[in-house]
């Protein structure tokens, strides 16, 4: 220790300039600091100890011996209340929609990483992985009824009129929950028309029907709610948060997802590292040719660097025919804290 304490020289570290003298700084374990409580997680969703599990007050296994289902402890979790029968009935309608939807993107994730002898759990995860901001954007779009909705309270506009505003803004957003997509399914449709049924449609399904009817008057093409539109919509009413209906699908994707994995895995097995081959009938780069040697590596290698805006325009346009260099790409994926209207990460001045 001594020899630590007595050593010098290390680059700046005996700096003057230093703020505290690093050859004497502590060594080993700092003690405890007495002056303040430690730190430890503090939750009002839930606890749990040896006798019982307790969601926002409520023990779980009272719930469930008095007959509450998994749809009823989702309302307890995240809006710390026991919903209405016919609200509990729409939840369970909306997740039995959204828990299969076939060979869909997901499902295919969830078997290409079952196919690699992995865990249903990481086929599950790479599942929902999926639920991108393209694909399943119930954050973008919650957050953005939800903004304009305000908007029209402020500017004291009606909500026809703010649903053109909208549509006027975001016509090509994916996220804009009226599209192409459905024209012919009526699965979009009947949910809507499901919850006006059990009476828990609200404004944001008055809202997105208005934004249907806007963006119809002024499409070129037909256009009708889509999938994203009307379970958003209908989550909302529902009281749930734009983040929260995009934890609930996604979940309830996963267990479709697993079914998918058990039959990849039963169907057609594993593949070894290193098995799977990929004959030269599927490659169509350019054909086989020989390594130079490094002797002649300067009268074969091709710079990047361009020193005319006449090279760069045809080095760039070279570069443009190769597929998988990212020159194809026309597009960036935005920042999603712009997407969902989140400008900062952490707790606010206001809290």
């Amino acid at each position: 220790m001594a020899d630590l304490m007595n050593k010098k020289g290390i680059g700046n570290l005996d700096d003057p300039r230093m703020p505290y003298d690093y050859a004497n700084r502590e060594y080993g374990t700092v003690p405890a600091d007495n002056q303040r409580d430690p730190f430890r997680w503090v939750s009002e969703v839930a606890y749990k100890n040896v006798h019982r599990i307790v969601a926002r007050g409520y023990d779980t296994t009272e719930l469930m011996e008095q007959g509450y289902g998994v749809v009823d402890v989702l309302f307890v979790d995240f809006q710390a209340r026991i919903p209405l029968i016919e609200e509990e009935q729409m939840l369970n309608y909306i997740m039995i929609l959204g828990l299969e939807d076939g060979l869909s993107l997901p499902a295919q994730m969830a078997r290409l990483t079952a196919g690699s002898k992995t865990f249903l759990t990481q086929a599950c995860g790479a599942s929902v992985l999926a639920f991108g901001h393209a694909y399943g954007a119930y954050s973008t779009f919650g957050n953005r009824l939800d903004g304009y909705l305000k908007r029209a309270e402020a500017e004291g506009r009606s909500i026809e009129e703010m649903a053109g505003i909208l549509v006027a803004e975001n016509r090509n957003d994916e996220a804009l929950g009226v599209s192409d997509l459905m024209l012919k399914d009526p699965a979009a449709k009947r949910i809507l028309a499901r919850a006006e049924k059990l009476g828990v449609a609200g404004k944001y399904i008055g809202f997105m029907r208005a934004i249907v009817k806007a963006a119809q008057e002024t499409s070129a093409q037909p256009v009708a709610i889509d999938i994203l539109g009307a379970m958003g919509a209908a989550m909302m009413d529902l009281g749930f948060s734009p983040e929260a209906t995009w934890a609930i699908l996604a979940v309830t994707r996963s267990f479709a997802a697993g079914a998918h994995y058990i039959e990849e895995v039963e169907r057609e097995g594993y593949t070894r590292l290193g098995e799977q081959l990929t004959p030269k009938e599927c490659y169509d780069g350019p054909p086989d040719r020989p390594v130079p040697p490094l002797s002649e590596r300067d009268s074969v290698a091709v710079p990047a660097q361009t020193h005319s805006t006449e090279e760069w325009k045809a080095a760039f346009e070279e570069r443009e025919k190769l597929f998988g260099a990212g020159y194809r790409i026309k597009e960036e994926i935005e920042d999603p804290s712009e997407k969902t209207g989140i400008k900062s990460v952490g707790r606010s001045s206001e809290s």
